[in-house]
């Protein structure tokens, strides 16, 4: 199909005019894409320009973003680090705490107001053999059972915000009574009430406490002791001195009596055949002996009775012996056995000790006096005691040995400690023994041991230094 150009019919002066037209068109139309073009030019320069604007002003507040999450970035570093400080200040001081509480020798317990164990020392493992672990969460009434803590005693002390305080007593299975001191305070916070618990085991202060009071007594009864020896003494110089002069003036030898008979017409010679075939001589003896040995007894205890002026010299430790042994006798009961054979085997030479002589001589009497009255509870035939004394490695070593009873092994293990006697209520304080202790092995540096079994009676071994002075 032929398409008729539009053009051919058209003049060539037409023909030119059209092409004119056309390349201004075309010029026209050149100028017009030109001038898009550089429009479009300045339209994208101007939004890479705002481009770059925004660029920047995003890197700027993406680096003021930084720099502020840095910043808060190191406070919370800060802040975890100072957290974890006084998370490890909080735990060191709970350790340190703990530390305390469990290095204390008082029993501390902690409990809620309902009774239930929040914190257990390690005084109170100890001394109850039950953990911490174990306690924790429990009832201080179901662990504590033989102690004065109820549930009624902590709500009151923490309803009333005081202090209470008791004292409990124990008996063990060894007869031995054990003394604690019960405080329960208070403990009222803001989360919660509860108390803390302190136990205290007293017993040796308690035991201290009554030594002193028992030493207070027997230095007072020595006081009394030593007043009535005193008023016996004057009566009894009067008994002997008459009982002397009664001897001397019916003596028929004496010159005096002779010339005092002729004047009163009185035969003095058949007299005193009377007298002696009524046996008044032997009488007048007797009397005298017996005041002799009453006056020997009295001065004893009058020595005895001087504990309180302790003065350290050297002592003849056979003399003393020999006075103790009649002090002993003298203080027996009238329902115990005269009849012990009180033996003693000196092995010589004896050097002098230096001692208090009535420290030392409370020391044996108590000895005799617990040999005694274990030979009268025994009744063994042929009861008797041997007193051995002898040096041995620069000791002067004394042995009061019976052959009594005898002691178990339990009962050895706890004789010298305060308030321990086996004897009947009433019987005994449970003292002698142990200050027997006090005083040899603290008052004369020496050392007082008793070997020992049953049936085989005892043996209490004393040694006393010899200083390069005696």
């Amino acid at each position: 199909m032929n398409i008729p150009n539009p053009f051919s019919s058209l003049s060539a002066t037409d023909s030119i005019t059209g092409m004119g037209i056309l390349v201004i068109f075309l010029i026209v139309l050149q100028t017009l894409l030109i001038i898009g073009l550089q429009r479009s030019r300045m339209s994208n320069k101007r939004a890479r320009n705002a481009l770059k604007e925004s660029q920047k002003a995003l890197e700027q507040r993406i680096r003021e973003r930084t720099d502020s999450l840095y910043l808060t970035n190191n406070l919370l570093i800060d802040e975890v680090a100072r957290h974890e400080q006084t998370g490890r200040q909080l735990r060191e001081t709970k350790l340190y705490l703990q530390s305390m509480i469990n290095s204390m020798p008082s029993i501390i317990i902690g409990v809620t107001a309902d009774a239930e164990v929040t914190h257990w020392n390690a005084a109170a493992e100890n001394t109850f053999e039950i953990f911490s672990h174990d306690a924790l969460g429990k009832k201080i009434t179901a662990l504590l059972p033989r102690f004065p803590i109820t549930l009624q005693t902590i709500q009151t002390t923490i309803r009333e915000g005081e202090p209470l305080s008791s004292q409990h007593v124990q008996q063990h299975d060894d007869e031995k009574n054990r003394y604690f001191e019960i405080t329960i305070y208070p403990l009222i916070s803001r989360t919660q009430q509860g108390a803390v618990i302190r136990i205290d085991d007293v017993t040796f202060k308690v035991t201290i406490e009554n030594l002193m009071i028992q030493n207070e007594k027997m230095y007072s009864l020595g006081e009394v002791a030593a007043g009535i020896a005193h008023e016996i003494n004057n009566p009894l110089s009067v008994i002997l001195q008459n009982a002397q002069n009664i001897q001397r003036r019916t003596d028929p030898q004496l010159a005096m009596n002779q010339t005092r008979a002729q004047q009163l017409n009185v035969d003095l010679k058949s007299l005193y055949n009377y007298l002696s075939a009524s046996e008044i001589p032997q009488m007048m003896d007797s009397i005298r002996e017996a005041g002799e040995r009453s006056a020997s007894i009295v001065r004893n205890m009058l020595e005895f009775s001087h504990n309180s002026k302790r003065i350290i010299d050297l002592i003849d430790i056979k003399h003393l012996l020999e006075q103790t042994i009649v002090l002993n006798r003298s203080t027996q009961h009238a329902n115990e056995n005269n009849q012990i054979a009180i033996n003693t085997l000196y092995v010589e030479p004896l050097p002098p000790v230096k001692a208090s002589a009535p420290e030392l001589q409370q020391v044996l009497l108590n000895l005799l006096r617990n040999a005694t009255q274990a030979l009268n509870q025994y009744k063994t035939q042929n009861p008797q005691i041997l007193i051995k004394v002898y040096v041995e490695n620069n000791n002067l070593v004394i042995e009061v040995q019976d052959n009594g009873p005898g002691m178990t092994d339990t009962v050895r293990e706890h004789v010298f400690e305060p308030f321990f006697t086996t004897k009947e209520v009433g019987s005994g304080t449970g003292l002698g023994l142990s200050v027997s202790y006090f005083i040899i092995t603290e008052r004369h540096q020496g050392s007082i041991d008793v070997k020992t079994s049953p049936g085989k009676g005892s043996n209490f071994i004393i040694k006393l230094p010899l200083t390069s002075a005696q």
